[in-house]
């Protein structure tokens, strides 16, 4: 056999081999195991077809109008098309009573035109080892969070990224009986990643930045933010609302966060780690037992990081909080906390509910009051009235149990002003941003420490810049 033959039919035999290949990587029910939504009519024909398989999205953009569901064992997503959600009433993805599913890669967004949503994108309910790697979320525009878990253990969310996820809406805290609140105004909200009634969860790696809707006095005008309104059920103000409802008006119209943790009787034992977040409402918002925020970044927000409503046992380490206008880091008792409650008239016993147990330890706060929103908060006064950089409150109510118990050791507050800003183009030296480095004690300086007062505070090898006021309000010596 010549050379010529024996080079054709070598071709002809890697032909062979081949191309069957690739057409049954196209084909349902394939020996490959790769399934394409491509080759069914939807995304979820797809998944129904499959049960515990992976289906490849392709590139391009898949258009739905119901949410796309994902439940049982195994299975999940993957690819790099994008899911296009047209109906804003309806999540994009919900994955429901599952276990072992993956999702990687895709992107999921919203319609043009039809951003602006009342549901969550991405939602995970009821499921056990989930893991959500390399997901867009994308202009999911809604006070639901653009990813949520929800009633969960095990779930992992990392190295995923949320982009826009506010909107204007109306924050409701009216409601049927006894309220705290009793009120209604308009707001910006939204929230990047939710972490609710759930354990052992992980959000690791996740970058959640808003772009579209920001915090400017022309936003604030232009949609009367702050400005109270009718909710679903008559104005009637509680123990925390009767400034509001006095005042007709609010100032912290800006609600929601690029992360929050919460659910703070059930959710425990979770990692968060070396996210970014830029321009949220509070960066990172937690309600929770036993985490661990680390080496995350917070550029530009209300709020750093806060603890509250019932947080034991957390390490909050090595973060870098920066352009922060009112609270660096804030813990304190939320109304949600309560000391432990014996059966009584019909209702259950249940454990005590504490803000305990801290580590706060090797952040750096920083560029603070050089925010977007210096001039609703500390820039609104010549003193900065109200803005520290850690911040330790007394309890929300006076049945909170204190905050106890907690360690402040080798963390930054850097007075960015003092090595000279520009402006108008020229260096100038300028003074502190805050008016205190650490403040410790009751909402208000006027008022007199109560029965919630902070207890067991312990601080040492801080590095702590003077506010306008001084480096605290309090001895910080051990």
């Amino acid at each position: 056999m010549t050379m010529r033959r024996l080079i054709g039919l070598g071709v002809f035999v890697l032909g062979c081999l081949l191309v069957p290949a690739v057409c049954r990587s196209e084909s349902r029910g394939n020996e490959t195991g790769i399934v394409s939504a491509k080759a069914y009519a939807s995304i979820q024909a797809a998944v129904d077809a499959n049960p515990g398989k992976m289906v490849l999205v392709p590139a391009g953009d898949h258009v739905v109008d119901r949410k796309v569901r994902i439940s049982g064992k195994g299975g999940g997503l993957y690819g790099p098309g994008r899911i296009v959600q047209s109906e804003p009433g309806q999540p994009i993805l919900e994955i429901e009573h599952a276990e072992g599913v993956g999702i990687s890669d895709v992107t999921l967004t919203r319609a043009k035109g039809k951003e602006d949503a009342t549901a969550p994108g991405l939602l995970c309910c009821d499921c056990r080892r989930v893991r959500i790697e390399g997901v867009c979320v994308v202009d999911n525009r809604a006070r639901d969070a653009a990813i949520e878990i929800r009633e969960s253990a095990h779930c992992t969310v990392r190295d995923s990224e949320v982009l826009n996820y506010k909107r204007i809406a109306v924050d409701d805290r009216t409601g049927p009986g006894e309220n705290l609140h009793g009120y209604a105004f308009f707001a910006i909200d939204g929230t990047g990643i939710v972490v609710r009634d759930s354990t052992h969860t992980m959000l690791v790696g996740n970058r959640i930045v808003e772009t579209n809707l920001m915090p400017t006095p022309a936003i604030k005008d232009k949609y009367k933010l702050g400005t109270l309104t009718e909710g679903r059920h008559p104005s009637k103000p509680g123990k925390l609302g009767v400034g509001a409802l006095l005042r007709r008006y609010v100032n912290n119209w800006h609600q929601g966060s690029g992360i929050v943790v919460t659910g703070p009787e059930v959710t425990r034992h979770t990692v968060i780690r070396g996210n970014v977040i830029e321009n949220a409402a509070q960066g990172i918002d937690l309600h929770c037992d036993y985490a661990v925020c680390s080496d995350n970044v917070v550029d530009h927000g209300m709020m750093g990081i806060k603890a509250t409503h019932g947080c034991r046992g957390l390490i909050i380490s090595g973060n870098m909080l920066t352009h922060v206008d009112l609270w660096g880091i804030l813990l304190n008792p939320g109304a949600a906390s309560h000391h432990a409650e014996g059966a009584e008239g019909g209702k259950p016993a249940r454990g005590a509910n504490v803000d305990a147990g801290v580590i706060v330890a090797n952040n750096i706060i920083s560029d603070y009051g050089y925010g977007h929103e210096y001039w609703n908060w500390g820039g609104k006064s010549g003193d900065q009235a109200g803005s520290y950089a850690i911040a330790l409150f007394e309890g929300q109510l006076e049945s909170n149990p204190p905050l106890t118990d907690v360690l402040i050791e080798g963390n930054i507050v850097y007075n960015t002003g003092r090595d000279g800003v520009l402006v108008d183009g020229k260096p100038k030296v300028l003074g502190p941003r805050y008016r205190y480095a650490v403040y410790v004690g009751p909402w208000g300086e006027t008022g007199k420490p109560g029965a919630t007062y902070p207890r067991g505070l312990h601080f040492a090898n801080n590095l702590l810049h003077p506010g306008t006021r001084g480096v605290s309000n309090v001895d910080l010596r051990p």
